[in-house]
């Protein structure tokens, strides 16, 4: 496989690295996605009960101790309940928001890396394409059919090795839209739980 890969030139190892850093990248996406899951699981809902119970400051340590985004959102909202509604739903958009923007971190290397992988095998195609024509000039035009086409394979090679890492890459990334997307649903129904409990 090694061998194979060193035929390919040198274009074969930016992509090599680009399926390493997009490995790494999903790997790390999806142990932060499970830590969340276990953190935040049934956050809004207890510190609603402790909200409704009047226990304000069992249900600020509570949040606060959480150390998820569910428990920064509530801790904002909590820091202005007593500020008129306004300014209650501007402060809980904007730490959603902010959160949100946390969870997509790295999300964009992924579809970066999924748009360059083939790019970068088109472009050791070519040079490997330029290498072969340059051959066939050396030679006059006495071209052995065998040697020429040994050079294209090897150009193309680059090819499947970029299209080979972008297909996954780009099904990664949508995968983790999705799980953003699907935890965005959770912080917005969290957070309506906890303002139908405030305003009890």
């Amino acid at each position: 496989m090694i061998n194979l890969l060193s035929k390919g030139g040198i274009l074969t190892y930016p992509i090599i690295f680009c399926s390493v850093l997009a490995l790494a990248i999903f790997s790390e996406r999806l142990i932060h996605f499970a830590r969340l899951r276990v953190r935040g699981a049934g956050l809004a809902e207890k510190t609603a009960k402790l909200f409704k119970a009047k226990k304000f400051k069992e249900a600020f340590d509570l949040v606060r101790e959480s150390n998820s985004p569910m428990g920064r959102i509530l801790e904002k909202a909590m820091e202005v309940n007593k500020n008129d509604r306004n300014t209650l739903e501007i402060v809980i958009a904007n730490a959603t928001e902010e959160e949100v923007r946390h969870l997509s971190s790295f999300t964009q290397a992924l579809a970066t890396i999924g748009n360059i992988a083939p790019l970068l095998g088109l472009l050791g195609t070519v040079i490997g394409m330029i290498k072969a024509f340059m051959v066939i000039q050396q030679m006059g035009g006495k071209v052995n059919a065998a040697v020429l086409a040994g050079g294209i394979w090897e150009a193309m090679l680059t090819t499947a090795m970029g299209l080979a890492v972008a297909l996954p890459t780009m099904v990664a990334h949508s995968y983790l839209l999705s799980r953003i997307d699907k935890y965005e649903a959770r912080l917005q129904n969290g957070v309506t739980t906890f303002i139908k409990a405030m305003s009890l």
